[in-house]
């Protein structure tokens, strides 16, 4: 191994240096973690690596991996946001509610649920910043309240019956790909490019190492801080009509538990829950290993607790990896 290293270190030292930055960091980590987990699932059952199989595995988890998008911003910054799983709950609830109840056409109805989700988000962001109410505590309180208010407006009645064409985004496809696939990457692009392109996203950064700091230095910190939690909760709503098109129905306890799923698959890919690092390609890579471990194990005949402990102990796993590997970089 150590003659291998050192040839290709004398070979090409622009790609050893490349290949050992890779190695560096937790989404490098985490991805050998995903490439092994694969491997190993695949040796299990013949119905795992079929296109089938992992092109639904995407369509499953698009709504987790949209909702995980903005969460990184926010966990970036040093915040969280488990109000998410019910914003979901209300944004399809008031969309079904809209449409069947109220007689707005259904395109109304779609956009009525993606602004609610917003002004959701903007409503914990307002709290968060105007109030100096901490994130967790304000989310929280926030979680029972949309949970509630989808029930109260429910009341334990379901929407079904939606026209054919509603059902284009959850359910079809594009040249053989699920079409809510194709909004997954993009908000994966955007995202990606606002984080680590923009001033923007810098300002999130400087936000979660040191807010004191980013505030003498002329961010506007209050405002960027709404503005990724009405960004998430925006991408919530998204994520409750992309779910009522898969399913073909609303009830209120939709995206209960996604809050969990979602700040696991970001703090998987290396974001630091304490805030100033991150990226959504750590997000991304955490996002397919948790949906491909749920799949290959139940596919292996694994019980659902036991699911949830292989994937608390890959958390564990590599989190700890990228510690020792951050100490042994920096000497310690």
């Amino acid at each position: 191994m150590a003659t291998r290293e050192t040839s290709l270190k004398k070979s090409s030292p622009a790609l050893f240096q490349q290949v050992q930055g890779v190695l560096r960091t937790q989404e490098g980590v985490l991805l050998i973690i995903t490439i092994i987990s694969v491997l190993i699932l695949a040796t299990q059952t013949d119905k795992f690596l079929t296109v089938k199989n992992l092109l639904n595995q995407g369509r499953l988890m698009t709504e987790i991996g949209l909702i995980a998008l903005p969460m990184t911003f926010i966990i970036i910054t040093g915040g969280i946001d488990l109000s998410v799983g019910s914003i979901v709950g209300l944004s399809a609830i008031m969309l079904g509610y809209s449409w069947h109840n109220l007689g707005f056409p259904l395109e109304v109805a779609i956009a009525i649920a993606l602004g609610i989700g917003a002004l959701a988000g903007a409503i914990n962001g307002l709290i968060i910043t105007r109030f100096r109410v901490p994130p967790l505590i304000a989310t929280l309180a926030t979680l029972a309240f949309y949970r509630g208010l989808a029930e109260g407006i429910a009341q334990a009645r379901s929407v079904t019956g939606y026209p054919a064409w509603f059902f284009d985004l959850g359910q079809r496809e594009t040249l053989g790909i699920p079409n809510q696939l194709y909004f997954l990457v993009i908000g994966i692009v955007i995202s990606a490019i606002l984080l680590s392109r923009t001033t923007f996203g810098r300002s999130l950064y400087a936000i979660g190492n040191n807010e004191l700091a980013a505030r003498f230095s002329g961010i506007p910190v209050n405002r960027n801080k709404v503005l990724i939690y009405a960004f998430s909760g925006f991408m919530s709503g998204f994520a409750g009509y992309v779910l009522v098109s898969r399913v073909s129905t609303t009830r209120s306890d939709m995206g209960s538990g996604w809050e969990l799923d979602a700040i696991a698959a970001v703090v998987l890919g290396g974001t630091s829950i304490t805030g100033g690092t991150g990226s959504i390609l750590g997000t991304t890579i955490g996002l397919v290993l948790i949906q491909l471990l749920k799949n290959g194990l139940a596919l292996s005949g694994v019980t659902g607790d036991a699911t949830i402990v292989v994937i608390g102990s890959v958390l564990i796993l590599s989190t700890l990896i990228n510690i020792v590997v951050q100490r042994r970089l920096r000497g310690v």
